[in-house]
């Protein structure tokens, strides 16, 4: 299995705890067996190690060499959330170091769980990127098959990803508790998959589901929670024009959503590519931000008559917008949503990404072929 070298930057040359959170299959431990030695491993994910630690979280300091100088894992440590405040003690008894692995610190918060109090520095780890594939980047496998690891060293990634979203389901939302209807639950992630790209309507999807609006929103909290999906608040900074109120949605990973997004003969083929693309796009920038710690905070925007850029880029470094087009040749429409942005925001830095291969130039506003774009990101963010 070829290993690609993660961009992510994790510090384990201090005396700091690590919490390193992100959907399952990111590859946060592949990336702790690879890059560490003599680390001491629970995973809390074998039936014996959760049952034995779950009746009482004290047993881990049994568990542990006395002087034990490297780092201690825990896999999946949300399972069991009471075990921090055994690692917290742990860490200021011992001294020890560990490395935390989860699947939302979110998710934890909600639980008012210890955080280790400062003690720990956090990570986030994403889907695979271009700039860690490089030579073995494939537009086509990522629109197709999205960006996990694993879809890049098995031979039937598409069964991959249905296994995959069915160990979710049955792993993470049943066996938390999250939910009791997990039938119910089902349901609402394919119709929550509609809304990829777009902005999510509750009271549509309430009637729809036949479930109280309520129910809705905390099952979009519980994807939230599980890092599975990501929500995307609209810019509205200095704010010049009326503009709509509500995020957009977004599952984290294309194959993902592909899976869970049902199809039939009256589904729009360029809708569902459309959503894909951006969600490509996201992955990157959501990642690159993170890894690289460039600070920004991700956006849309949209005016209440319809004018709209699907991503804005804001922080120290700078304003950016990015438009993104699945097509090859473009039009003067193409250009309306990001003339208008930069009508109201002069200083922005505007880049269209499109399914073309040409790179051009319309007066303020850069166009580049979608896989040029996700080469040159970083350098234009940085």
């Amino acid at each position: 299995m070829k290993l690609y070298k993660r961009l992510i930057q994790i510090n384990t040359d201090g005396r700091h705890s690590i919490f390193l959170f992100g959907p399952r299959g990111t590859g946060k431990t592949l990336w702790i067996k690879t890059h560490l030695e003599e680390t001491l491993y629970f995973d809390l994910l074998n039936t014996e190690i959760y049952n034995d630690f779950i009746a009482n979280p004290s047993r881990l300091e049994k568990r542990i060499p006395k002087k034990f100088k490297h780092f201690i894992v825990i896999d999946e440590v949300q399972k069991i959330p009471a075990l921090l405040n055994e690692v917290h003690r742990l860490i200021e008894s011992y001294g020890y170091r560990f490395i935390l692995t989860g699947s939302s610190a979110r998710s934890l918060r909600r639980k008012g769980v210890n955080l280790l109090g400062g003690r720990a520095l956090n990570y986030t780890m994403h889907p695979l990127i271009y700039n860690e594939l490089e030579a073995d980047f494939s537009l086509e496998t990522a629109l197709t098959f999205g960006l996990l690891p694993s879809v890049y060293h098995i031979t039937d990634p598409k069964h991959y990803l249905e296994t995959y979203v069915t160990n979710y389901l049955r792993e993470e939302v049943l066996q938390e508790g999250l939910t009791r209807n997990l039938s119910e639950f089902a349901r609402f992630l394919e119709t929550a998959s509609f809304s990829q790209g777009n902005v999510v309507n509750m009271s549509e999807i309430s009637r729809e589901l036949g479930i109280d609006r309520k129910l809705v929103a905390s099952y979009f909290d519980i994807l939230e929670d599980l890092l599975i999906s990501y929500r995307l608040p609209v810019f509205s900074k200095r704010a010049k024009r009326r503009l709509v109120a509500h995020p957009k949605f977004y599952f984290f990973d294309p194959g993902v959503y592909r899976v869970i997004r049902p199809r039939g003969p009256l589904d729009l083929t360029e809708e569902i590519d459309g959503a894909v693309l951006e969600t490509v796009f996201l992955v990157h920038l959501r990642a690159l931000n993170d890894y690289c710690r460039l600070g920004y905070h991700l956006y849309y925007w949209r005016t209440s008559n319809g004018a709209e850029v699907d991503f804005i880029v804001y922080g120290e470094k700078g304003l950016f917008a990015f438009e993104i087009k699945r097509k090859r040749t473009l039009h003067k429409a193409d250009f309306t949503g990001l003339r208008a942005f930069l009508q109201d925001y002069p200083i922005a830095r505007c880049y269209l990404l499109y399914g073309g291969e040409h790179e051009e130039y319309h007066d303020h506003i850069q166009v580049l072929p979608f896989v040029k774009g996700l080469a040159q990101l970083l350098s234009i963010l940085s």
